[in-house]
């Protein structure tokens, strides 16, 4: 479990820092406008590009904490060994979806890489920013692969349960 573990932690401080260095280029964006009447042309396309990567990756990690939504109410209807058939089910369809989204945006960024397409205000390839969705879904689809194993050997995990503080 080496490489989950690797996973976890990439994932985790990875979205960190994105939001911490997001964060501080839409601050001083704003300090320069409104306090020095001056803006800087690249800020709002990075920031931009950051919450893309951010989204991506932070949606792989959201799949080992159970953070997704999910409409549970036909879920909790099925019982015994119905219910662990139905779970494969959404994690098979679900990576099924991420695989696709990881295919299709490789094909994107090929075409985008083909064609040359650069970004507005920072003349980068826009196969940097557009490199978040293969990326993110390729890693969704190790983290269904995992979850796809927790539940053939372990069964049907404990039921995720909103604690008092995101209930507010």
């Amino acid at each position: 479990m080496a490489v989950s573990k690797f996973l976890d932690n990439f994932e985790e401080y990875f979205c960190v820092w994105t939001m911490t260095i997001m964060t501080v280029i839409v601050f001083i964006q704003v300090v320069m406008r409104y306090v020095f009447s001056n803006s800087l042309s690249w800020s709002e396309e990075l920031a931009r590009f950051i919450f893309l990567w951010l989204s991506w990756i932070g949606a792989s990690y959201a799949v080992k904490e159970r953070s997704h939504f999910r409409v549970e109410m036909f879920a909790n209807m099925i019982k015994g060994k119905s219910r662990i058939y139905f779970e494969y089910m959404i994690l098979i369809v679900w990576f099924v979806f991420s695989f696709f989204l990881a295919w299709q945006g490789t094909m994107l960024l090929i075409f985008l890489q083909e064609t040359g397409q650069e970004s507005a205000a920072m003349q980068v390839p826009m196969t940097w920013p557009y490199a978040s969705v293969p990326m993110g879904c390729a890693l969704m689809c190790i983290r269904l692969i995992v979850e796809l194993y927790k539940l053939h050997k372990h069964g049907l995990p404990a039921p995720v349960i909103p604690t008092a503080e995101t209930a507010k």
